[in-house]
């Protein structure tokens, strides 16, 4: 199954209920600051888009209220961005380094942690 693209409002749905666990329409709508908060209807039409993208699935009903929950991870919706992303910049990492490194964004960590993982892959594909 390919996955869902996934837009700002939608990517702000889904951290609710990454975050939250289940909600109804309402109570998403209720997570977004009262300032920036979009109106019930749109957030329920969005909620329904994610629906039929399969992002999340209806899981009861409670009353008149739809219960929904993610129905793909964090992990899973991020790696799709940076693909993208990636995609854009014709497939190359490095204008993504170059950027994290002047802005301050990319740690001594997070150089570290990529290491590792970088010997986790050649030790796998070693084994192979």
């Amino acid at each position: 199954m390919a996955l869902p693209k996934l837009h700002k409002l939608e990517l702000q749905i889904m951290e609710t209920l990454w975050n939250r666990g289940a909600c109804s329409v309402r109570e998403i709508q209720e997570a977004f600051p009262e300032k920036d908060r979009p109106a019930f209807t749109t957030v329920q039409t969005t909620v329904y888009r994610l629906e039929t993208k399969k992002a999340i699935r209806n899981t009861k009903r409670i009353g008149k209220a739809n219960i929904f929950e993610a129905a793909i991870s964090r992990d899973t919706a991020q790696s799709r961005l940076i693909d993208e992303l990636l995609s854009l910049l014709g497939g190359t990492t490095k204008p993504v380094m170059s950027h994290l490194v002047k802005s301050g964004k990319l740690t001594m960590e997070d150089v570290k942690e990529a290491q590792q993982e970088l010997r986790r892959l050649a030790r796998k594909e070693k084994a192979k």
